[in-house]
C-alpha cells in the first residue's frame, strides 16, 4: 500500500519491502498465466463490488458522512474519499502500462494523504458522486488495456513493482474490505464466496513461513461441508464490537497486503479448487524447523478472513487445544 490508514489500538504495524512484493506489501508471481477471460471476469467483479458499495453509500446523511468507520479516527467521508482516490491512483498505474510513461499512483505519501483529509469532509452527495466518478474512470480506463499492457511493471510510491494486471485484484479488495470498514451495514458474512476463496488463498500466502506469524493450521468450515472439528472449543477472549473490528488494517493496502497474486485465474468461490485447509507461519514454510502447527484454528472462510485482516476478533472460531486465539501481525 501507498500510505495508511489508522489501526486500532494494540495492532502493529506491518512490514513493508520484503522479498518478492509489490509496492502494497503482496508477494506476486512471476507467471500470473493471466487471460483475456480473466480480465473480463475480475473487471465484472469491480462492478459488481463497486455497485454494492455505491448503494450503500448512497443512502448515507450528511451527518451519517461524518460518523466513525471502523478505521480509527476516519469518519465515513475518510473512507469513501480514500477509495475515489485510490481508484484514481490505480488508474494512473494502467495509463502508465498502456503508454509506457511513468505515471506515479500519488504524487507522494504526504499528497494522497492530504487530499483525503481534504475530501473527507464533503456532502454525502459529493462523496458518492466522487466514488462513482473515479470507479467509472479505473473501469474505462482497464477497459482500453491492450493485451500485452497488463504484463508491464508498474509501482507505486514504495516497494517493489507488480504486473498492471494486479491492479484490478488491488482494486476488488480495496472495495470489499472497507466496504465493511464503513459501519453502514455491510458486514463479512456479505463478502461474495468467491472474494473469501481468492483472498483466503492469498492473505495466508503472506503470512506463510514469517517468524512474526504463530504456526497455525486453519479450516475453512464451510468450504470443507463440515462442522467443527469435535473435542474443540470456542476461543477463549475473543471479542468483536459488531462482528467487525478494523485492526491492522491499512488503507492503501486492503488490495493485498501481504496477500500472493492469483497464479490463473480467480478461484469461483470458497473451497472451488478443493481446498479447505491454510497453513500460515513457520508451519507453512515446508523446509527446516517449519514443524507442526501449534493450533489449530477452525470456522466459516468468511470468518477467518475477517480475522486475518483484522475485521474481525475472531468471536466464532474455534482452536483446538482450546485457548485463546494467537495474536497475529498486521496484515
Amino acid at each position: 500500500m501507498t500510505g495508511e490508514a489508522p489501526r486500532a489500538s494494540g495492532q502493529p504495524g506491518g512490514a513493508r519491502g520484503w522479498p518478492g512484493t509489490s509496492d502494497d506489501g503482496s508477494a506476486v508471481r512471476a507467471e500470473p498465466g493471466v487471460t483475456q477471460s480473466w480480465i473480463a471476469e475480475s473487471t465484472d467483479r469491480i462492478a459488481g463490488s463497486t455497485g454494492r458499495l455505491l448503494a450503500t453509500a448512497a443512502v448515507l446523511t450528511d451527518d451519517q458522512a461524518r460518523e466513525p468507520s471502523l478505521l480509527p479516527g476516519w469518519s465515513r467521508g475518510h473512507v469513501l474519499t480514500h477509495l475515489a482516490r485510490n481508484a484514481d491512483g490505480l488508474r494512473n498505474l494502467l495509463i502508465w502500462a498502456r503508454t509506457g510513461v511513468v505515471t506515479p499512483q500519488y504524487p507522494s505519501a504526504q499528497a494522497r494523504d492530504e487530499a483525503i483529509e481534504a475530501g473527507a469532509g464533503r456532502a454525502a452527495a459529493e462523496l458518492v458522486a466522487d466514488l462513482r466518478e473515479s470507479a467509472e474512470a479505473f473501469g474505462a480506463e482497464a477497459a482500453s488495456m491492450p493485451g500485452p499492457g497488463w504484463q508491464v511493471s508498474v509501482h507505486g510510491i514504495r516497494g517493489a513493482g507488480h504486473p498492471a494486471w494486479y491492479t484490478l485484484l488491488r482494486r476488488l479488495s480495496e472495495v470489499e474490505i472497507h466496504h465493511v470498514d464503513l459501519a453502514a451495514g455491510y458486514q463479512p458474512t456479505d463478502w461474495p464466496a468467491w472474494f473469501v476463496g481468492e483472498r483466503l488463498e492469498s492473505v495466508t500466502a503472506g503470512f506463510a513461513g514469517r517468524d512474526d506469524v504463530p504456526a497455525a493450521l486453519l479450516r475453512d468450515t464451510a468450504a470443507a461441508g463440515t462442522s467443527v472439528p469435535a473435542g474443540t472449543t470456542a476461543a477463549a477472549g475473543t471479542t468483536a464490537a459488531g462482528g467487525t473490528t478494523a485492526g491492522g488494517t491499512t488503507a492503501g493496502g486492503t488490495t493485498a497486503g501481504g496477500t500472493t497474486a492469483a497464479a490463473g485465474a480467480p478461484a469461483a468461490g470458497a473451497g472451488a479448487s478443493g481446498r479447505w485447509e491454510y497453513k500460515i507461519g513457520k508451519a507453512a514454510a515446508g523446509g527446516e524447523g517449519s514443524g507442526l502447527p501449534g493450533v489449530t484454528i477452525s470456522g466459516p472462510g468468511w470468518l477467518l478472513l475477517a480475522w486475518l485482516t483484522g475485521r474481525s476478533a475472531g468471536a466464532g472460531l474455534t482452536a483446538d487445544p482450546a485457548g485463546p486465539l494467537p495474536v497475529l501481525p498486521a496484515w
